[in-house]
């Protein structure tokens, strides 16, 4: 007898290439599928039988919460092949509501996922065992919390009762409710930033007068960024202007300090000046002390003709002092030029 091999698809090993989507049956095995129990899967199987787990969902706005339940979906065995049902629009709006992203954009995101292996798109709400065979699939992995729907409590209850079920752990804070609750609360702002980026009225739904409103909101945001950006720059002129003024405070006082003591070195009490003034007054009184001597060969100074020579005054008599007369007449008239002389240094 023919021993039949599998043909399963071995898991990715690059990250350059987007997940491929889904055949009409994903895996050409011939042989028959094996069932694993959850033990033999996390004690690992051959490369060519990886572990095919199947994890389903909406990812409507697709965010962290989403990859890192993928992720760990996908580490769940050391060898996993990782299939992600995606749900369309159709079965979404009627079982659960509107969606922001369509089917195919949904597709997308989840094909660039670097966990994913397989998208199968329009993925059943409820999962049978003919669809479990057909796919070929080992385990079915969802968070734990009971996930009611199409008139069940959960959906997720025969796959549990069938051992077939591995929980993740969903990721607190973000979900896509949580996003959609983001914009609704802060729909004004959004509505305004697309008028803003060229969006029409009519494109986001928006009434006449609230179209007004949101541009003259922006208006007065755009005003007031002015304001702000003209306070900065006056912040800056202000700070430039006082560093500027410090500096020149700073060369001022140098200045000063250089100015006053050139000023003490000059003028102080040790100073040049005084020393300079000290000599002079020395060489002055010395001067007046002793006085330099009269040429001994000077011209007798002659007497005007315009001036009449005074009456010589009469000799005050002293008592027993008895005058000399002059000896000779040139001793006269050394006295009359000696006296000459004395005028003329008392002028």
């Amino acid at each position: 007898m023919e021993e039949l091999e599998h043909t399963c698809p071995h898991p990715r090993t690059t990250l350059t290439e987007p997940a491929i989507f889904a055949r009409e049956t994903s895996c050409d095995c011939r042989a028959p599928h094996e069932k694993l129990t959850i033990a033999q899967a996390r004690r690992g199987t051959p490369v060519d039988r990886p572990v095919r787990v199947y994890a389903d969902g909406i990812f409507d706005l697709f965010h962290s919460g989403h990859a890192r339940a993928l992720m760990q979906a996908k580490n769940l065995f050391p060898n996993t092949y990782l299939i992600v049902g995606v749900c369309s629009d159709e079965l979404t709006h009627k079982y659960k509501g509107f969606t922001v992203m369509t089917e195919h954009e949904r597709y997308e995101a989840l094909r660039h996922c670097r966990y994913v292996d397989e998208v199968l798109r329009d993925a059943p709400w409820t999962l049978t065992p003919e669809f479990l065979e057909k796919h070929k699939i080992d385990f079915v992995a969802h968070d734990d919390i009971p996930y009611s729907s199409a008139g069940s409590e959960d959906v997720y209850k025969h796959i549990k009762e069938a051992g077939m079920f591995v929980p993740t752990q969903r990721t607190e804070g973000i979900s896509t409710s949580d996003i959609i609750t983001r914009i609704v609360r802060d729909y004004d702002v959004y509505a305004r930033r697309n008028l803003q980026r060229g969006y029409t009225a009519k494109e986001l739904n928006v009434s006449y007068i609230n179209e007004k409103k949101y541009r003259l909101q922006n208006q007065v945001d755009r005003m007031k960024e002015k304001v702000r950006t003209v306070e900065e720059k006056s912040k800056h002129f202000v700070y430039r202007v006082e560093e500027k003024s410090h500096d020149l405070i700073q060369k001022w006082e140098e200045k000063s300090r250089e100015f006053i003591g050139n000023f003490l070195e000059l003028f102080g009490p040790d100073g040049t000046w005084k020393q300079v003034f000290q000599e002079r007054s020395g060489r002055m009184l010395s001067y007046a002390l002793s006085p330099r001597e009269s040429p001994s060969n000077s011209p007798p100074r002659e007497l005007s003709p315009l001036r009449s020579p005074s009456p010589p005054s009469p000799p005050t008599r002293w008592h027993n002092a008895r005058p000399s007369p002059p000896t000779s007449p040139k001793g006269a008239s050394a006295s009359i030029s000696s006296m000459s002389e004395g005028d003329e240094d008392e002028k």
